[in-house]
């Protein structure tokens, strides 16, 4: 293909991926027509300055949305050759595509084009049916097919072990008055384009849970009734931790999710252990894993997730302008 992608193929791209998970559903992304190329930007308007001060979360949001775009690219038949962080001179710029050669879509890029619509972050208490074998092996090609690796934690004292962790780190956060005014603004009570519905938040966490919850204004619930007694619990991890490692967990973190959409699967993120460095540091030195851990999931099998609202494609893309 010799000539760039158009704005009509940057256009349909985007309505996939903008379908991307980010922190506070802040979707910190804009995309750009630019020489022939599609390119993924942060969004600086969009950071959160008390939750994500390194970063960190707008580039695995941003790598998630680069991971739809690939998707959506290969099943118009136009895939991409991608180059992450191309100009240093441009920090915000994390990543580059330009046409490749033309040809079909694989199977498994149709299943995952098809997954997007229908990948939601659940919140709910999951049913106690165990993820199978073959779905978990699924689950760790998807990361390692991006470079990455996941880290599943089987049996209760390991995932006990992990909730300490956890916990330690979400009182840390919780003792921030920035960070929690911050999840509060991005609580959504009425409809808006971005944010998280305080109709997706869940139930409220309670101490005996043996993984806290972010509080985004969910039901209440019984006293000592336990959440969820056994979760399936994975860890999402890169060879290192640079801004291109975290793009590449990004677009590693939205193919594992799709590939659980595909095989019917609820998964919901926890960031906290991740955005307190020494809890982040705990948990690589507790699985003994070579690299840096850049998100945790709770997977497992529950009823249907609710999708969160999205902008108007519009609002994310940046189009040359025409000659009058």
């Amino acid at each position: 293909m010799d000539v760039g992608y158009t704005a009509a193929h940057l256009r349909a791209a985007a309505v996939d991926a903008v379908r991307a998970p980010s922190l506070h559903n802040t979707q910190p992304w804009r995309l750009r027509l630019r020489d022939g190329g599609i390119e993924v930007l942060v969004d600086q308007a969009r950071r959160l300055p008390a939750t994500d001060p390194s970063g960190w979360g707008v580039r695995i949001g941003c790598g998630a949305a680069l991971f739809n775009l690939r998707v959506a690219l290969a099943v118009a038949g136009v895939p991409a050759r991608v180059r992450l962080r191309p100009d240093p001179a441009e920090p915000d710029l994390l990543a580059r595509l330009v046409p490749d050669v033309p040809r079909r879509p694989t199977p498994t890029e149709q299943r995952l084009h098809a997954a997007i619509p229908r990948r939601f972050s659940n919140r709910m208490p999951f049913w106690p049916d165990p993820v199978p074998a073959d779905a978990r092996w699924r689950l760790g090609e998807a990361a390692r097919a991006e470079d990455c690796w996941l880290e599943l934690l089987v049996g209760v004292s390991a995932v006990a072990a992990f909730g300490e962790i956890a916990h330690s780190a979400h009182r840390v956060l919780e003792r921030d008055p920035a960070y929690r005014a911050e999840r509060e603004e991005w609580l959504r009570r009425e409809p808006a384009p971005d944010g998280v519905p305080a109709s997706a938040g869940g139930p409220q966490g309670e101490p005996q849970d043996v993984l806290p919850t972010r509080g985004f204004g969910g039901r209440d619930r019984a006293p000592g009734r336990d959440f969820e007694p056994e979760p399936l619990v994975g860890v999402l991890g890169s060879v290192g931790n640079t801004a291109v490692d975290q793009v590449v967990a990004g677009q590693a973190l939205q193919r594992l999710l799709l590939t659980a959409t595909d095989a019917g699967l609820s998964v919901s993120l926890l960031s906290q252990p991740i955005e307190v460095p020494t809890a982040r540091e705990q948990l690589r030195l507790s699985l003994g894993r070579f690299g840096t851990p850049q998100m945790v999931l709770r997977i497992g099998y529950g009823q249907p997730g609710r999708p969160t609202p999205r902008r108007p494609v519009d609002e994310v893309l940046e189009l040359p302008v025409m000659p009058a």
